[in-house]
């Protein structure tokens, strides 16, 4: 007997427990729906309000949502704050990452948006877009090397990108690669021809 009522409380509390997740998520889904319209009417500081009332320092969601609209609100400080919040809760977030970039560099925290491109690219050693803004910073810091490592991983999955060709041939040219470099601002003058700065560094190369 005693071990039939054990099994009703413990039934009963898992029953209040999935009620209570219930309601949580209804009355989330309705306070994201009411965020979602503000934001929408370009109404941000309202779509913020919508969300403040429920804010978890440990609900990841929430601090996405309050990352991006405090930077679409222009308080980036307050936007890098909750997007690193959601980057510490999952760090295998790609997502958090990329949206944490956006406030550092209005705030140009080019070593921690560096840092981030890294941290994305040891999670997807392909992905484009961190290897190609990697490669920018490195390459504006006159680190060739690394920069040159970047935009190869661009080309190779995207030959026909200019982008990539435009931006390997410069940094091919300050490495002191001028045969490279002269190949890679020729594929980019065939995807854009008579750009002038694959032009110039097409003449620098030679």
């Amino acid at each position: 007997m005693e071990i039939l009522k054990r099994i009703l409380l413990i039934s009963l509390f898992i029953a209040g427990a999935f009620k209570v997740s219930a309601q949580t998520n209804a009355v989330l889904q309705k306070t994201f729906h009411n965020s979602y319209t503000d934001e929408t009417n370009k109404n941000y500081v309202a779509a913020i309000n919508d969300i403040t009332p429920y804010y978890a320092e440990s609900n990841y969601e929430i601090n996405v949502r309050l990352g991006w609209l405090n930077y679409l609100n222009k308080n980036y400080n307050a936007s890098q704050s909750y997007y690193l919040k959601a980057v510490n809760l999952k760090p295998g977030s790609i997502e958090a990452k990329f949206g944490y970039i956006k406030p550092l560099s209005f705030l140009q925290s080019w070593d921690k948006v560096l840092e981030q491109y890294n941290d994305i690219i040891k999670i997807d050693p392909q992905n484009t877009q961190a290897n190609y803004w990697a490669g920018v910073i490195y390459y504006n810091r006159k680190q060739y090397d690394p920069a040159i490592k970047c935009f190869k991983i661009v080309i190779t999955l995207y030959p026909f990108d200019y982008d990539g060709n435009h931006m390997l041939g410069w940094s091919s040219l300050m490495a002191g690669k001028k045969a490279e470099a002269a190949t890679y601002f020729e594929k980019a003058l065939i995807i854009k021809p008579d750009d002038a700065s694959s032009l110039d560094g097409l003449s620098k190369a030679r």
